[in-house]
């Protein structure tokens, strides 16, 4: 029997909208920002993913190192990624009720998760800093998809700077089903922040893709 998975989203300008998901009918909270960088010039040359998990204090040290290690270009614009990643690692420590967090730093270049999945994790932060945002499906979506079959007719989408926060399969029965958007073959890159908890020794477990008839695999 198809499974049945729902995401009732909150958005708003205010970043107090991340810490909607603590209610159980909110699987995904969306903060809108407007721009306050160009980032772009950091997906250049061929840096190296960068994950490592850390607490929000020790993270500004951890990512400048990480950043210079990994071949990152663009210098200048470190400390102004820096300061907001640790912002959004404080937001999602305290929405979360974390005291660690893993963060990946990556810039994409092709269609990685490209299927519409849920997460298997309890909530995923997802920022993207240049490029397309991250595309999700709201209820009604959802329910269609479930019902009938067949592939998404309306997809929203995040733009740069937004910032979600994604309810996975280990936090309720209904997580946010979402997908990176398509990019490859046509020459963009993409800036990718992501945050996770801190995932318990062994389990390692692949997200689900959200597939024809609503059935995940």
């Amino acid at each position: 029997m198809p499974l049945l998975l729902t995401c009732s989203s909150r958005v708003s300008d205010s970043p107090d909208v991340l810490d909607a998901t603590r209610d159980p009918d909110c699987n995904l909270a969306i903060w809108e920002r407007a721009p306050f960088a160009d980032f772009a010039p950091l997906t250049g040359g061929e840096p190296a993913d960068i994950r490592f998990e850390t607490t929000p204090d020790d993270l500004p040290a951890r990512l400048m190192d990480a950043l210079v290690a990994s071949g990152f270009a663009a210098p200048e614009l470190f400390e102004a990624l820096i300061t907001d990643a640790a912002l959004l690692a404080r937001r999602f420590c305290a929405a979360m009720d974390l005291s660690q967090i893993e963060l990946r730093l990556e810039v994409v270049r092709t269609d990685s998760c490209r299927k519409f999945h849920a997460d298997y994790v309890s909530a995923r932060l997802i920022t993207t800093y240049a490029g397309a945002g991250t595309d999700w499906l709201d209820d009604s979506e959802v329910s269609r998809i479930a019902a009938s079959g067949g592939e998404p007719e309306r997809i929203n989408r995040m733009v740069a700077f937004d910032v979600g926060l994604f309810k996975g399969k280990l936090a309720t029965e209904r997580p946010a089903i979402h997908r990176s958007p398509p990019i490859a073959g046509t020459g963009a890159a993409r800036l990718l922040l992501v945050l996770n908890p801190v995932q318990k020794q062994g389990v390692d477990r692949p997200d689900s893709p959200f597939s024809r008839g609503g059935q995940v695999a």
